[in-house]
């Protein structure tokens, strides 16, 4: 028996030991430096550890200051991030971005809200409980999404508020060969605050290259009253024209839910996060079927990728009821993640929008 690649890691390998060398940066140890953790003279919290001197603490978090960029990470290749810890103390999730380049690519393969980016898109903490991404009390940010990179990798985070902000963070990554059919990781937000009438929502497009999708997460604001998740997401692969490969039947059962995501006893929409997919966050303003209703969801194609060749484009509409019933196209509030593996990387990203079009109101 060949022992496994150290790329693969599972509950099945774990007991299989490998070449990888473990590394992690955090304020404690900014360049992840072997034996060099736990060094810090100066940080946040020199003060609390000044009767206890170095070791105790000294800088468990930095302040990044309004308007600014705060470099998270600068690895040298060929590795592999394993798993991110991010607690942001700010004013908004949405103003914190976050941003991944992959072997000295000028343009980010990840550019995303640090809330969007870990299923948590209304500003508010709610709970997920899945394989990729987990989101814990009381705003811990945890995300599993492999990431292997060959020269190097480059991490930001850009707080675009008007007050400074304290990160805690974390990046557990391994030193190691990365196979040569290993993809990037790319994660993309979008967001179109109103939708216009009779226009479908664009999660994913302008992506050339060969790859899969791996996820979507949508935080989606109901600006109507009644049931809104009619709309069919659709994925169209390599070329395709007027119409897509792969057609869904509506937008619950796309996150592997079904009938309003209601609870039929209680009459009430029902939250749930799986390993897979999840609607955790609903926002209640006034009721099930009234208006301003938001909701969070995610759906992780870890064990359905959708595979393309050359290029692929992701839609999904935004579709109620009106009278007689007859399908009502929508005008909502809608962001979204798009979340996939290509190679070579992507080619720079649509501008993300402005402060004013991020702002959650």
């Amino acid at each position: 028996m060949h022992p496994p690649h150290p790329f693969i890691s599972s509950l099945a390998t774990l007991p299989l030991l490998s070449t990888a060398r473990s590394r992690s940066i955090s304020p404690e140890n900014f360049t992840g430096a072997k034996g060099a953790g736990g060094m810090a003279t100066e940080g946040e919290g020199a003060h609390a550890a000044r009767e206890l001197g170095r070791g105790w603490k000294v800088s468990p978090s930095v302040k990044i200051a309004a308007g600014s960029t705060f470099e998270l990470a600068s690895i040298e290749g060929p590795g592999l991030i394993q798993h991110i810890w991010l607690t942001p103390a700010a004013s908004s999730w949405r103003f914190c971005i976050l941003r991944f380049y992959w072997d000295d690519n000028p343009s980010p393969a990840i550019e995303c809200p640090a809330g969007d980016f870990f299923a948590c898109g209304w500003d508010k903490f709610a709970p997920v409980s899945s394989l990729a991404v987990c989101v814990n009390p009381g705003s811990a940010f945890n995300c599993y999404w492999p990431m292997p990179f060959r020269k190097r990798c480059r991490v930001t985070f850009e707080n675009i508020a008007g007050e400074d902000m304290l990160l805690f963070y974390q990046i557990d990554y391994s030193l190691q060969e990365i196979p040569a059919e290993a993809a990037y990781f790319h994660a993309q937000f979008r967001r179109v605050n109103p939708l216009p009438c009779k226009q479908v929502y664009t999660i994913l497009d302008g992506i050339e290259g060969r790859g899969h999708y791996a996820g979507t997460y949508m935080a989606w604001g109901v600006n109507n009253s009644g049931w809104w998740g009619e709309g069919e997401i659709k994925f169209y692969l390599d070329g395709d024209g007027e119409f897509p490969t792969i057609c869904g039947t509506g937008t619950e059962d796309y996150f592997c839910g079904s009938f309003n995501f209601e609870n039929r006893e209680t009459k009430q929409y029902q939250e749930y996060s799986t390993p897979y997919a999840g609607l955790p966050q609903v926002l209640r303003p006034d009721g099930v079927y009234r208006s301003q209703t938001r909701f969070g969801m995610y759906r992780w194609h870890i064990m359905d990728p959708v595979r393309f060749e050359k290029n692929i484009r992701v839609t999904i509409q935004a579709l109620g009821w009106r009278s007689g019933r007859r399908y009502l196209p929508l005008q909502d509030d809608i962001a979204s993640v798009a979340y996939w593996y290509q190679s070579p990387p992507a080619t720079p990203f649509p501008p993300l929008p402005s402060k004013d079009k991020l702002e959650i109101i």
